[in-house]
């Protein structure tokens, strides 16, 4: 366990975070069952965006709930080709054994015997399962059945035709939960879903086949319904890959496929397709409408001091002048961003480039691009901070916003919003602020200096996860919905991520896919998934969410262009510079 702040607890509103922060047990891991929820019956926004997307109907809890929310998984150290532990970023897990119904050694001997696998592939699945081996190390004991290797009955890695095969269902074997999203939001690493859902419902149908057409109905009949079951699971979980046209076209084929045997299932297919259809279109309007206001934000403001000083433009505190409300409307916007970003996205962001990119689809659109969204979001509020303060022309003015931001940091602490509070905390440190002496002699700066050590970087974020994980345990025994909220560090959170897949190797040397890699990516993104899936419980303010998302906002050179005006050059590089920035401006100005 990290050492604990000596500022922890110090806040008296954060009660729930405790006096000592060495004192919280290690939280329940998000693998904690094997299980996970079962799909939701309905699972997209009832209106579409119209003005503002922070002034609509949120998406019902169901869905949210409907991605994967646990997955097992087994604290273990990497061995050879895994150097995990140099990862800068890396921090003690809980320990949760892993328990997968699925690994059984049967289920792995029975698929290496069928016909699904072709060629070489095939032959070799044969023959190695002739004889499962085993041998026993340590504590545990290792496997080997065909080609999926597994020890202590968890599997640790497998050839990726035998990993295929493994997620495909038979009347008598579905596969598990935590195995499904492993595998399918890992899977791209090795090869594009479509191909991965092309391969998997080929295999489902070829295996019922048996020359017999009569035989063949009855038989598809019967695994019809947990092939439905494996899509449904796919199109809520990992629903932004079906914006490729070809895995909607593969859908559509498998839905006529279907009909010819099982009504009961097609009709399955055809409510889990609407469903799917419903979410995509509210994700299309989620982003037109970002973009929308992203363009207005961007409005180049071309006398912002100017038009302030004659009283033109209100501030945020005209907006908002209590730092809890604004805090909450902080937190309304990073919740429905978060709920946007689909968890293939943490992938897809070092996943290798898809030789299939330049396909035109119907749903085609940037892999990432929730995701980028969403960080763009806190750079946004970074400089929306540092353009607040450095905007009054009188110095108390500027105090007095800057005393704002910091209890309305404090207040996205308490309340669980790291990312929030991070960002606030990043323009209050940009150099235009931070340079503002006169100005911050007027400030009490005492809570400030509490909130930067709980975010204090060295020794790779200490303070921060141990309040981190402060934060999910008081979610995990929220009695009230505000006390579940969880908003991580959303840059630090996607370089553990990276970093866990630069300091592991994705393929051992024997050709397998290192599959506790993947358990380990799938564990980190399936925590990212719990704290999605909560619905801000505070009042919306449609004012307060338009001021926050569409103010334009100064440029860094701006910036320091006003921190100048307020406060003058203290040295001949200050001058030069004030001089060069203002002659630039004007230029640019000029030209536009």
């Amino acid at each position: 366990m990290p050492p604990t702040t000596p500022y922890a607890g110090k806040f008296s509103s954060c009660s729930s975070y405790g006096n000592n922060n060495n004192n919280h047990p290690a939280p329940h891991s998000p693998y904690r069952n094997g299980t996970a929820p079962e799909p939701a019956k309905e699972n997209v926004h009832n209106g579409a965006y119209a003005e503002n997307p922070y002034d609509v109907p949120q998406p019902h809890a169901a869905y949210r709930s409907s991605s994967v929310s646990s997955v097992t998984a087994r604290e273990r150290h990497y061995k050879a080709g895994c150097a995990v532990s140099e990862n800068p970023y890396s921090s003690p897990q809980p320990h949760s054994p892993r328990q997968h119904s699925t690994s059984c050694p049967g289920r792995a001997y029975r698929h290496t015997t069928t016909s699904s696998s072709s060629g070489g592939s095939e032959q070799s699945s044969r023959n190695n399962s002739v004889a499962a081996k085993g041998r026993r190390y340590g504590h545990g004991v290792t496997a080997s059945y065909g080609e999926m290797c597994y020890h202590d009955n968890s599997l640790v890695s497998a050839s990726l035709e035998a990993l295929i095969q493994h997620l495909v269902p038979t009347v008598d074997y579905y596969p598990d939960r935590s195995y499904v999203f492993t595998f399918l939001l890992s899977s791209r690493l090795f090869l594009h879903p479509y191909e991965l859902m092309t391969r998997v419902c080929h295999l489902c149908v070829e295996q019922q086949w048996s020359g017999d057409a009569l035989l063949d109905k009855i038989r598809f009949r019967e695994v019809a319904p947990k092939l439905v079951q494996l899509l449904t699971e796919w199109t809520e979980t990992f629903p932004y890959d079906f914006r490729d046209e070809r895995m909607m076209r593969c859908l559509n084929d498998m839905t006529q496929h279907v009909a010819r045997g099982d009504e009961y299932s097609w009709r399955a297919m055809q409510q889990m397709t609407q469903r799917l259809i419903k979410r995509l279109s509210a994700l299309g309007q989620y982003e037109e409408a970002v973009s929308a206001l992203s363009a207005v934000a961007t409005e180049r403001p071309a006398s912002l001091k100017g038009r302030q000083a004659a009283g033109q433009r209100s501030d945020v505190m005209s907006a908002c002048d209590d730092p809890f409300v604004l805090a909450q409307q902080l937190t309304h916007i990073e919740l429905d961003r978060l709920s946007f970003i689909g968890p293939e996205e943490f992938i897809q962001t070092f996943a290798m480039k898809d030789p299939l990119e330049n396909h035109k689809g119907f749903f085609r659109k940037r892999k990432t691009s929730n995701l980028e969204a969403y960080i763009n979001w806190f750079n946004r509020l970074s400089y929306l901070v540092a353009t607040e303060i450095c905007m009054p022309v009188k110095k108390k003015h500027r105090a007095r916003i800057i005393e704002f931001f910091i209890d309305v940091a404090q207040e996205c602490f308490n309340i669980g919003n790291f990312n929030s509070l991070m960002a606030i905390i990043t323009g209050m440190n940009m150099s235009p602020v931070a340079r503002l002496r006169k100005t911050w002699s007027k400030v009490n700066t005492d809570k400030f200096e509490i909130l930067e050590h709980q975010m204090d970087p060295s020794s790779n974020f200490t303070n921060y996860r141990t309040a981190l994980r402060g934060a999910t345990q008081r979610s995990e025994t929220a009695h009230s919905s505000q006390e579940k909220i969880v908003i991580p560090f959303f840059s630090l959170l996607i370089k553990d991520i990276y970093f866990l897949n630069e300091g592991c190797a994705s393929k051992l040397t024997n050709g397998h896919i290192n599959f506790e890699k993947l358990w380990e990516l799938a564990k980190q993104v399936s925590e990212f998934l719990v704290w999605r899936q909560v619905i801000c419980p505070f009042d919306r303010d449609r004012r307060i969410l338009q001021y926050l998302v569409t103010t334009p906002v100064f440029t860094e050179d701006e910036l320091h262009l006003a921190s100048y005006e307020s406060e003058g050059p203290e040295n001949n590089m200050e001058k030069d510079s004030r001089r060069s920035l203002r002659s630039s401006l004007l230029h640019r100005e000029n030209r536009s």
